[in-house]
Formats: C-alpha cells, sequence, structure tokens
C-alpha cells in the first residue's frame, strides 16, 4: 500500500506535469542564500487558521459588540410562532414552505385555520433567520480583515517591478527567491480562507451559499497551487486585486445593518466600481491575459499551465456571476428606491405580506376564507353568470 502511494505521489508531482522542459523541483531547492517556496512550508496554515478562529470569536464579543453599541445596531422586534407540535414536526421534517395542499391537510390535524397555519409558518421561518447584530458582526470581522489584508499586501507589492509590469511575473521563473513578506502575506491568507471553511456551517448562510464555497475551494486551491510550483508573483496580484473590493463590500452591510442607509447606498456604488475594475477589467485583461498568453512566447505548454489558469477561470466565471447581483442591487438606487437589501440574503417575511397576498387574490378574482375554502367574489361571479 505504501508503496503504491509513493508511486501515485511520484507520478503526480513529476516535474514535466508542472513545469516547462528542462526545469523541475530540483531547481526550487534553497542555495546561495536564496530561499525558495516549498510544499512543507503550508502546514503553518491549519494553526494560523485556528487562530483566526479563535480570534474572530474574542473579536466579535468584544470589538463588534462594542463598535455595533456605537452606530446604534437595533435588532428588529419578531413575534414567535406559537407552540404547535403539528406543525412544529411538519417544519423540521417534511418542508419549510408547505403547499396549498399541505397547508390544508395541517388545518385539519392541528386545528388551525388556513390564515393562522400560514402565519405560523411565516413566523417560524423567520425564527430561523440570523439576527442583526450576528450579520453585523461577522460583517465587521471580514471586514477588518480584508481592509488589513489590502493595506498589507499593497505595502508588500508597492515597490515591486511586477506591480507595474505584468509580465515582469514571468522573469526567472521558476527560481524566483522567496520574499519574507510574500511568505507572510501567503501564509495569512490561505489561513484566513481555511478559516471561512472551517466556520461555513456557523456563518449566515446566502443564497450563493454553493458558490461561495466553491469559491473558498477554487481560492485554496489556487494559492496553494501557486505556491507549490513558485507563481508568487502571479499569486500575489491575484490576492491583491481580491482585497481591494472586499473590505467596501463587508463596510456597506455594516452600515446597512446600523440603518444608516445613505452612506450604505454610497459605499456601495464605490465598492460597485472598484469590484467591475479590478475582477472584470484588470484581473482578466492583465493578469489572467499574462497567465495565459505570454508564457506560450517563452514556454511550451504544460499541464500545470493549464491548471492554473483553468483555477482561474473558475475564479472569473464566478466574479461575473456576483457582478449580475451587484447590477441587480445597482438599480435599487434609481430615483424613490431608498432600501438597498444584500439580493444573496433572505428577506424577512412580515405580517404586511399576508395582506398584500389577499390583494393580489382579490385581484385575480378569488379569496380564501378562514377555513380554507375558495370563494368566489361578486364581481367574478356575476360576470360568470352573465
Amino acid at each position: 500500500m505504501l508503496t503504491w502511494l509513493r508511486e501515485l505521489s511520484d507520478w503526480v508531482w513529476q516535474d514535466r506535469l508542472w513545469f516547462p522542459p528542462g526545469l523541475g523541483w530540483a531547481d526550487l531547492k534553497d542555495r546561495d542564500g536564496l530561499v525558495f517556496a516549498k510544499g512543507s512550508d503550508l502546514w503553518v496554515i491549519f494553526p494560523i487558521a485556528i487562530c483566526f478562529l479563535i480570534i474572530r470569536q474574542i473579536f466579535e464579543r468584544t470589538v463588534s459588540v462594542k463598535l455595533a453599541s456605537l452606530l446604534r445596531v437595533r435588532e428588529k422586534p419578531r413575534v414567535r410562532a406559537a407552540s404547535n407540535t403539528t406543525l412544529e414536526l411538519y417544519f423540521c421534517n417534511a418542508s419549510k414552505f408547505p403547499s396549498q395542499s399541505s397547508v390544508e391537510e395541517l388545518t385539519k390535524q392541528s386545528g388551525c385555520s388556513v390564515r393562522q397555519v400560514q402565519r405560523w409558518f411565516r413566523r417560524r421561518r423567520n425564527q430561523e433567520l440570523p439576527s442583526q447584530i450576528k450579520k453585523f458582526r461577522e460583517a465587521s470581522w471580514r471586514f477588518t480583515f480584508y481592509l488589513l489584508a489590502f493595506i498589507a499586501g499593497l505595502g508588500a507589492l508597492i515597490d515591486k517591478p511586477w506591480f507595474y509590469d505584468m509580465e515582469e511575473m514571468w522573469n526567472g521563473f521558476p527560481t524566483l527567491p522567496l520574499l519574507p513578506s510574500q511568505y507572510w502575506y501567503y501564509m495569512i491568507e490561505l489561513g484566513f480562507y481555511i478559516s471561512l471553511l472551517f466556520s461555513v456551517a456557523t456563518d449566515v448562510k446566502r443564497k450563493d451559499f454553493k458558490e461561495q464555497i466553491v469559491h473558498h475551494v477554487a481560492t485554496i486551491l489556487l494559492i496553494s497551487f501557486s505556491w507549490l510550483v513558485n507563481y508568487i508573483r502571479a499569486g500575489t496580484l491575484i490576492m491583491l486585486v481580491h482585497d481591494a473590493s472586499d473590505y467596501l463590500l463587508e463596510s456597506a452591510k455594516m452600515f446597512n445593518y446600523a440603518g444608516w442607509r445613505k452612506t450604505c447606498n454610497y459605499i456601495f456604488i464605490l465598492f460597485a466600481a472598484v469590484f467591475i475594475l479590478t475582477r472584470l477589467v484588470i484581473l482578466p485583461f492583465w493578469i489572467i491575459h499574462t497567465t495565459w498568453v505570454y508564457p506560450l512566447t517563452i514556454y511550451p505548454p504544460f499541464f500545470g499551465f493549464y491548471f492554473f489558469n483553468g483555477l482561474l477561470f473558475v475564479l472569473q466565471c464566478l466574479h461575473i456571476f456576483w457582478a449580475v447581483l451587484i447590477l441587480r442591487m445597482a438599480i435599487k438606487f434609481l430615483p424613490g428606491n431608498d432600501i438597498v437589501e444584500d439580493e444573496r440574503s433572505d428577506r424577512e417575511e412580515t405580517d404586511s405580506d399576508e395582506a398584500e397576498e389577499d390583494h393580489e387574490k382579490t385581484k385575480n378574482g378569488f379569496v380564501q376564507n378562514g377555513n380554507g375554502h375558495t370563494v368566489l367574489n361578486n364581481n367574478h361571479h356575476h360576470s360568470k353568470t352573465n
């Protein structure tokens, strides 16, 4: 078994898969005072991720709470669903959104009217939604990290030639010596994304939950792979591009949860502009273009070249997906739209929704009485008989 695993490892990590012809892992051995990235370095990201989880808990319970109080974040009053064993069992074991036929069946089992059952499920669903304080604490933590990461990344790259000339990413590849600033930038970013995977079960779940998981996994694979094969210059630029807009989004969320609508709107406009510039312009037309086109003028294509650019393509598809959500939200900035909600969040249902539903049903020619039977309204009835 061990022999088979060793042979498999040797085959997976053979030079010809990950490097241009004539180059390989032997070129990345430390020598003459130069240090190169090594796969064994990546083990440190797991203790870093655990440290992030601990720091996050302390941060959210101290700094976030005080900041929420300072910005006057308030919880919306929620009416709790009355205790009902029949409805609770259906809610937990069958569906949170019962069909009309299920509602009628539940009225017989619970002794409630159709409207009472619908109201119970609406209030019960609201109890499952995260509180404003929880969402604010999560946003403030991510805002803090992304802002500090962007500042640190900019400080590490501002004096590097490949920050201004993309082709410098490949100058001397793969024998590019590792700088201390690159090491810590990589380990901290990787540790943070690993911590997000660890905490995904307790974080606020949004409509793009699956896309977020794909993004985190693709990002971890991309950063890890770029470290292993010494695509570090490209990796640092990609991380900086992502950090450039993330802190703006999180700050907009914070002000939205605090009820500062105008401030939220202004920051969101800035975020949208930076997001489109960095992820739909700079990333594909500068960075990806340089990782896809320029290397072919120096080396023949190899598997690692396609693998790296394939991961970048996955990320770019996600960026386009999120750009659509951003544009949908931007429409709400038109005159007369004062409230901007996160398109990825589940909206809290209110009892006024019930009135709106009844109004729509009345307009369509029918209403439901308290016992769940359909009753034609007068106008509809006359039109049928005439």
